[in-house]
C-alpha cells in the first residue's frame, strides 16, 4: 500500500486485460483509456473506448463498436459491422455484410469487402480496391480513390479529386464533386443512361448515343440502347470519362 503523500501520478500503474473465452461468445466492453482488441469470436459484439483503437478480427456475428481518441482495423469478419471514432482512421479489410463506418477525423481504407457498405469520412481521403455489393462513400475534406469496382456506386468529396475504375456494373452510378475533377473508368459496350454536367467535359468515345445532347458541359442520353444510370457532378471541375 502506498502512502497517498508520496503518490507520484507520473509513476502510476498502467494495467491491461487478456481473456480467454469460448469462441462462442457475446460481449459488453467499455474502457476510457485503452484500446481494445477482438478476435476469433462467434456471436454479437459491442464495445467502447475513450481513449484508444479498436482492432476486430475474424469475428462472426453483429459488432457494435466506437472510439473516441483512435484508429478502427477490422478485417475477416463476417457479420453486420457498425463502427466509428471521432479522432482517427478506418480500416477495413476482407469482410462481407453489412456494412457501415463513419469517422469524423481520419481517412477510410477500405478493400476486398462484399455487401452493403456505407463509408462517411469529415477529415480525410477514401482509397479501395476490390469491393463489391454496393458502396456509398463520401468524405468532406479529401479526395476518393476507388479501384477493382464489381458494385453499385454512391462517392462524393466537397475537397478534393475523385478516381474510380468500375471493372463490372452494379445497378448505379453516382458520383458528386463540389470542388474539383471526376476520373471514371468503366467497361464499353454496356448499356446506360448518362447525365453529366461539369464545367468541361472529356470522353473518348460514345458509341451508339440516341436520344440525348452532348455539350462540353452537359451530355445526357444512351448508350448502347440504355439501362444503368450514370449520374456525374463536377460542377468547378472537369470529367474525364473514359471506356475501356
Amino acid at each position: 500500500q502506498k502512502n497517498s503523500a508520496n503518490w507520484n501520478w507520473k509513476k502510476s500503474l498502467g494495467i491491461s486485460f487478456k481473456v480467454y473465452v469460448p469462441q462462442n461468445l457475446s460481449s459488453d466492453l467499455n474502457t476510457s483509456g485503452g484500446s481494445i482488441t477482438l478476435s476469433n469470436l462467434t456471436g454479437n459484439q459491442d464495445f467502447s473506448t475513450s481513449g484508444g483503437s479498436l482492432h476486430i478480427d475474424h469475428i462472426t456475428g453483429k459488432i457494435d463498436g466506437q472510439t473516441s481518441g483512435g484508429s478502427i482495423h477490422v478485417a475477416d469478419s463476417k457479420s453486420d459491422i457498425d463502427l466509428n471514432t471521432s479522432g482517427g482512421s478506418i480500416e477495413a479489410e476482407n469482410c462481407t455484410g453489412k456494412i457501415k463506418l463513419s469517422t469524423s477525423g481520419g481517412s477510410l481504407h477500405l478493400s476486398n469487402l462484399d455487401g452493403t457498405i456505407n463509408a462517411q469520412t469529415s477529415g480525410g481521403s477514401v482509397d479501395g480496391d476490390n469491393i463489391k455489393g454496393e458502396l456509398i462513400t463520401g468524405t468532406s475534406g479529401g479526395s476518393v480513390r476507388l479501384n477493382d469496382l464489381y458494385c453499385s456506386l454512391d462517392a462524393s468529396t466537397s475537397g478534393g479529386s475523385i478516381h474510380v475504375e468500375i471493372k463490372q456494373l452494379g445497378k448505379y452510378i453516382t458520383l458528386k464533386n463540389s470542388a474539383g475533377n471526376i476520373d471514371l473508368e468503366m467497361p464499353k459496350g454496356q448499356g446506360i443512361d448518362i447525365d453529366l454536367k461539369a464545367n468541361k467535359i472529356k470522353y473518348n468515345q460514345l458509341n451508339n448515343f440516341t436520344g440525348g445532347s452532348a455539350t462540353d458541359k452537359h451530355v445526357t442520353g444512351s448508350l448502347n440502347g440504355g439501362g444503368i444510370p450514370v449520374k456525374l457532378n463536377a460542377s468547378s471541375g472537369t470529367i474525364n470519362l473514359t471506356f475501356n
